[in-house]
Parts: C-alpha cells; sequence; structure tokens
C-alpha cells in the first residue's frame, strides 16, 4: 500500500449510494401534463356535466397516491366548469386498495357523488353512485390489430367445433377509449373465418347496488359490465365463454394475475401495448395455483381464524362477513373479525393467537403473496376449499363475492347435512407431515361444558392467588397458556429487603 492510499475501512461510508443515479421510466399517467392535455386525459367536461346534470351540491374526487399531483390543477379545472354552487372535495387519505371507491371518506364530508380516477376494479359500491375516469393510456390501434390478428386466425384454423371457436376481448381500463374500435376491426376481420369474437364494455358510471337478500346477489365474474352485441355469426350459434380463448390487452397487473386464476382452464394471451408483444399467459397459472394450494393447506391446519375487513366500499362485502362467520361457526372453527385498513406485518403481528386470515377484498386486492406475514392469508373461496372434508380441489377458482355466497345457498338446499360420527378422528396434515387432532369452538353448551371439566387444558390460572378459571371458548386464553413464558414471578416484591452492607472503596486498578 503506499502512502498516498488511505487505508481500506471495514465498512463503507455509503456515499456511493446516495450519488448514484437510477434511470426510472415513469408511467404515462404519472407524468406531468399541459393544460390542454390534462382536461383531454382526466375528461374534465364530462365529468362536469355528470356533476351539473345530476344536480350534486357535494362531489367527491378520489385520486390514487400516483396522481395526486394533479388533483390541484383538475379541482380548479372542475371548479370553473360547475360554478360556484356545487362543492368538490379532494380525498387525500391513502386507502387499502386504490381501486376500490372509498365511500368512508366520501361520507365524511357528506358527498353526493363520487369521481374516481385511475384503475379501477369496477365493484359495486353500497351507497354511493359513481363516475370513472380511468386515464387515457397510449396504445397504437393499428399495431395492436395485427398482433391479435394472427391470434384469430389460428383459432379459424384450428379443428374445434364452430361453437367453441370464439374469442372474449378483455383489457385494463385505461384502455377503454379505444377499445370499442379494436373490437370493430378485429370483428371485420374474423367475420369470414367464423370465429366469434365477444366483448364486455366498461361502463364510466355506476350507481350503487340495492339492498338485496345474500341469496340473490349477482353471480357473473363482472356484474358492472354489460354484454355488447357480437357479430352475427355469434347469434346464430351458441357460444359459451368457458370455451372461448381470452386476449387481454394490457401490462403485467393483478387484474391480469386474477383473470388467469379464475380462468386457469381457458387459453389466455396477453397484448403489452408498450412493447407491442403478445405472449401465452397460461403457462404461470399453475405455478400459481400451487402456491395458492399450499396456503390452502395451512389453513387446514388452523383452528382460529381472523376475517380482515379490507374494503368498505364493495356492496356485498357485509354478507359476506356473515357467510364467512357462519361456515366458521358450522366447523366449529374459532373467528375474530378485524378491520385493519392497510395491511402490513406489523399490525398483523398483534394478533398471535390467530393461526390464519381470511381477506374480504375486492377481487384485484384478495391474493396477497408476500411472504413477510407471519400467518397464511386465503381468500374466501379458499377457506371454503380448506373446510372440507376431503382435501381436494379442482382448478376452479372463484373471487367474486355474489358468485360465491349464492353457490354456497345453492349447495346448502342441494344437499343434507350429515353429522359426523366420530368428531374426534385425526386428521393429517400436508404441512407437518404428522396427525393432528382439531380444536373445537362454539359447541352445544352442556356439550363444552363437559369438554372443559373433562380436559385439564381448559383451567387456567385467573389471577396471582392461583384462583381457576376455565377457558370459555377463548382462543386468547389458550395461547397465552400455551405460551413457554407466562410472566414475572408471582412473589416479586414480596420478600423482605436484603440487609444493607458497606461496598468496596478506594481506587479501582486494573
Amino acid at each position: 500500500m503506499s502512502a498516498d492510499q488511505p487505508p481500506s475501512a471495514f465498512s463503507a461510508s455509503g456515499e456511493e449510494v446516495i450519488a448514484r443515479s437510477i434511470d426510472v421510466d415513469a408511467t404515462p399517467s404519472a407524468k406531468r401534463l399541459e393544460s390542454s392535455d390534462l382536461s383531454e386525459f382526466y375528461e374534465i367536461d364530462r365529468t362536469a356535466e355528470a356533476i351539473t346534470r345530476g344536480g350534486y351540491k357535494r362531489t367527491a374526487l378520489q385520486f390514487p397516491d400516483e396522481l395526486l399531483h394533479d388533483s390541484v390543477p383538475i379541482y380548479r379545472l372542475l371548479k370553473q366548469k360547475v360554478g360556484d354552487e356545487h362543492e368538490l372535495y379532494v380525498l387525500a387519505d391513502t386507502s387499502y386498495g386504490s381501486c376500490c371507491v372509498d365511500e368512508v371518506a366520501a361520507q365524511h364530508v357528506d358527498a353526493n357523488l363520487v369521481v374516481h380516477y385511475g384503475h379501477a376494479c369496477m365493484s359495486k359500491t353500497s351507497r354511493l353512485p359513481v363516475v370513472y375516469v380511468f386515464g387515457r393510456k397510449p396504445i397504437d390501434v393499428e399495431a395492436c390489430v395485427e398482433q391479435l390478428a394472427g391470434i384469430v386466425t389460428s383459432k379459424a384454423d384450428s379443428n374445434e367445433p364452430a361453437t367453441k371457436k370464439a374469442v372474449l376481448i378483455r383489457h385494463d381500463v385505461a384502455y377503454s377509449y379505444q377499445a370499442g374500435d379494436i373490437v370493430k376491426q378485429l370483428r371485420d376481420q374474423a367475420h369470414q373465418t367464423g370465429v366469434s369474437i365477444l366483448y364486455h364494455e366498461i361502463p364510466t358510471r355506476v350507481d350503487p347496488a340495492p339492498a338485496q337478500h345474500p341469496d340473490s346477489l349477482p353471480s357473473d365474474d363482472n356484474p358492472t359490465s354489460k354484454q355488447v352485441p357480437s357479430d352475427k355469426s355469434s347469434h346464430s350459434l351458441a357460444v359459451n365463454e368457458s370455451d372461448a380463448t381470452i386476449i387481454y390487452i394490457g401490462e403485467e397487473s393483478l387484474a391480469l394475475t386474477n383473470l388467469l386464476m379464475t380462468h386457469s382452464s381457458s387459453e389466455v394471451h396477453s397484448y403489452n401495448p408498450t412493447t407491442n408483444t403478445v405472449r401465452l399467459e397460461s403457462g404461470r397459472t399453475n405455478r400459481l395455483l400451487m402456491r395458492r394450494f399450499a396456503a390452502v393447506q395451512r389453513a387446514r391446519d388452523a383452528d382460529v381464524f381472523g376475517i380482515l375487513v379490507g374494503t368498505l366500499g364493495v356492496a356485498s362485502y357485509l354478507p359476506l362477513i356473515s357467510h364467512l362467520r357462519k361456515i366458521l361457526a358450522k366447523a366449529q372453527k374459532k373467528s375474530y373479525t378485524i378491520s385493519v385498513g392497510k395491511l402490513n406485518p406489523a399490525k398483523l403481528g398483534n394478533f398471535m393467537e390467530i393461526e390464519c386470515f381470511v381477506l374480504a377484498a375486492c377481487p384485484e386486492n384478495s391474493v396477497i403473496e408476500a411472504k413477510e406475514f407471519y400467518r397464511p392469508m386465503i381468500t374466501p373461496f379458499e377457506l371454503e376449499v380448506a373446510l372440507q372434508a376431503e382435501g381436494t380441489w379442482s382448478n376452479r377458482y372463484v373471487l367474486d363475492f355474489g358468485r360465491l355466497i349464492a353457490e354456497y345457498a345453492d349447495g346448502n338446499n342441494d344437499e343434507n347435512e350429515e353429522v359426523d360420527s366420530d368428531p374426534d378422528q385425526p386428521t393429517f396434515s400436508l404441512i407437518t407431515g404428522k396427525y393432528r387432532h382439531a380444536k373445537r369452538f362454539g359447541g352445544i353448551p352442556d356439550q363444552q361444558s363437559d369438554d372443559a371439566n373433562a380436559s385439564p387444558s381448559a383451567l387456567v390460572v385467573r389471577n396471582q392467588n392461583g384462583t381457576m378459571t376455565t377457558l370459555s371458548d377463548s382462543a386468547a386464553a389458550m395461547f397465552l397458556q400455551s405460551r413457554s413464558y407466562q410472566g414475572l414471578d408471582a412473589r416479586v416484591g414480596e420478600d423482605a429487603p436484603s440487609i444493607l452492607e458497606q461496598g468496596r472503596h478506594g481506587i479501582a486498578r486494573g
């Protein structure tokens, strides 16, 4: 080492990390636009017309985090159009899922209408009407049609019957403004091939869902969409959408992931407008479903569940929570209902007695793949699979609330309930590789009291005086009783103080 060279340190100062430049590609929706482009991108004229024509006195403007930088100029442009007799409020709070309409925050200002900006899951609201402004991501219509025409041609050349030669077009909501033109050109090219082009138009205005009985909730995958008439060939032949090839227009997103999970038996192609490429997406579905199957197996071993309320805007979330409580009580599982807002591991780490969480959220936020959570997190459909007596699962997957509740009601009406002859029979766990005995909560009172008196683990120390008490179906008390650390000794502070002695003095050496 030369004399001019400084000695090497054990750890770097971190200066190069701070000074390092990183190239970030901004999304089209996050770029700052000019005033004229801003009015067109956010459809100011259509939004102002909806406010004035409906006579809404208070309107809440809901933005996702990535679009908050445009909230002030949008507010000013709208205020110029609607006048002072219409009040506008910007909702700046970060909600659990920005794709859902935040009706709770809108009611804080007693709003009559919500204008939702950015990506949306299109879930039905329960109280307020919604005007959606999706934005306009750039897309080359001619290039898109040219790429998708190859898929339609391959479908026409296949040996499948005419009733199965159908292509279903799905897309990101930000491409709604050009979707009609794309579908029209594809239908013109596919008219002579015998392939039916199916498309569901995404509405830009949704009114609240009327109060319905849980058994009569809508049961299709997208209750807010309406069927746009297909070409003439689709009217003459009975086309089943479950047999159709799906083409998704958009980048990788949660919407594409959920489409793959709910249509795992269909062939799914995706077109990326940014790269102008088409690829087959069905290959990644099996790995995704296998990860979800592992979460279901961990849920089969759980006896205490936490129902997480992840949305307050979806119309059928209250019937869904009642449905989850009902099926858990029927299976003699303990359940707690928790409203936590935005999820993070620190919040859920406070409920250590809960062995599995069930997330009641919109379809796009139901599947949580994060590995930092201490307990598995499953969807309501996965809970129904986990509570089945047989550990079987087909490739079918349901994320829609209404469809899930309706199918459960139909199954209860058709099937006779059978009483298990031996409820104490052990079950084999695929996670631990051992047999386990499930804990039972919420049984018949007489039977429950007999079990409590018979089981020594049903008694816990109530206080420091040694008084005993029963658990009384408390999962938290059972968890505390099973911990190795039981707190400080009860005799601490009760013994006599030690004798005072003179300590050492002088100067310390050595």
